[in-house]
């Protein structure tokens, strides 16, 4: 697939402080890209540069095709925004807020403008809050507004920073719902620091720590890829099956959790799959009672990837 957004050798720096160390990014066409990374990592900055709110230090970036250096109008108004503090007009109602916005993009007749609101109002479940002041709103029917206000144009590409935060279980659900249904019209490329949201809706993900990426690819491979954790259950002389075990290049670690009871970490699932059993079941009289392949969720591997010192 085509990559939406793509970057090479991207860096942004502040006096003294390198922001961005030379990203090189790509994010699918008709994918859901979760960007994730401990506070400071670079992920507003570089949603900013794509933007074209702020300019880079160094490097390439094209959004939609186009150099971000040279784009104008015409490719802005391909992209919906939402910052993580999206401001509104407090005293305004929901409609008028739309109303406010589509007049950027539409220069057809008042019916037609009044049609566009109409659909995103249903868009984002906003209909029965229409003409309800945006102060009067809960922390999620606020949220699902500034969706409103970045997909009222039709956008190519709709770029989300922290689109949940702050949100209780219901608001978040609501929120991952309505980029579920967008998927079919736009490329998302949103960040978050909530993982279990991200794993649910994204199929695509972007790893960024101290300025630079240090894994990206479709989340299928985040949570399968070569690697997997086995809890076995043994009984005989475990603990030097486990040793003999441990000399195998595709093993890992391994870990004793209770008496007879291990944790295996294993490189290369394949292999494990074809000799783990074998090599256990057969050494020095080793019976094997319990084998299972533990899942690890995206939270596991990110903490893997970045630790948990530096995040919330």
């Amino acid at each position: 697939m085509a990559g939406v957004i793509e970057t090479r050798g991207l860096r942004k720096r502040y006096r003294r402080v390198d922001a961005l160390r030379g990203l090189d990014l790509e994010v699918p066409e008709g994918s859901i890209c979760g960007f994730l990374g401990p506070n400071g990592a670079g992920k507003t900055t570089t949603m900013r540069i794509l933007m074209g709110l702020i300019r880079p230090s160094e490097g390439w970036a094209s959004v939609l095709g186009d150099d971000i250096e040279g784009n104008g109008l015409a490719t802005r108004s391909r992209i919906g925004y939402l910052p993580q503090d999206p401001s509104f007009f407090p005293r305004a109602t929901v409609r008028n807020t739309l109303r406010f916005v589509v007049h950027r993009y539409a220069s057809g007749s008042r019916s037609a403008i009044e049609s566009s609101v109409d659909e995103t109002l249903d868009l984002v479940g906003l209909g029965d809050r229409a003409d309800r002041k945006v102060k009067a709103l809960s922390g999620g029917e606020r949220r699902r507004l500034g969706i409103g206000q970045a997909v009222i144009g039709d956008p190519d590409l709709l770029i989300l920073d922290e689109p949940s935060v702050g949100l209780d279980p219901e608001g978040r659900s609501q929120v991952l719902d309505l980029l579920e249904g967008l998927k079919e019209r736009m490329t998302i490329f949103y960040s978050s620091h909530i993982l279990d949201d991200v794993e649910r809706v994204a199929d695509h993900v972007i790893v960024l720590d101290h300025g630079e990426i240090i894994e990206q690819g479709p989340m299928a491979s985040f949570l399968g890829g070569g690697a997997a954790t086995y809890r076995v259950v043994l009984d005989g002389d475990d603990a030097a099956a486990i040793d003999s075990l441990g000399r195998e290049p595709w093993v890992g670690a391994t870990r004793m959790l209770e008496p007879r009871a291990w944790e295996i970490d294993v490189t290369d699932r394949e292999a494990a799959e074809h000799d783990l059993l074998r090599m256990l079941h057969g050494y020095d009289g080793t019976r094997v009672m319990e084998l299972r392949s533990e899942q690890r969720d995206l939270e596991d591997i990110y903490l893997d990837l970045v630790g948990a010192g530096d995040d919330e």
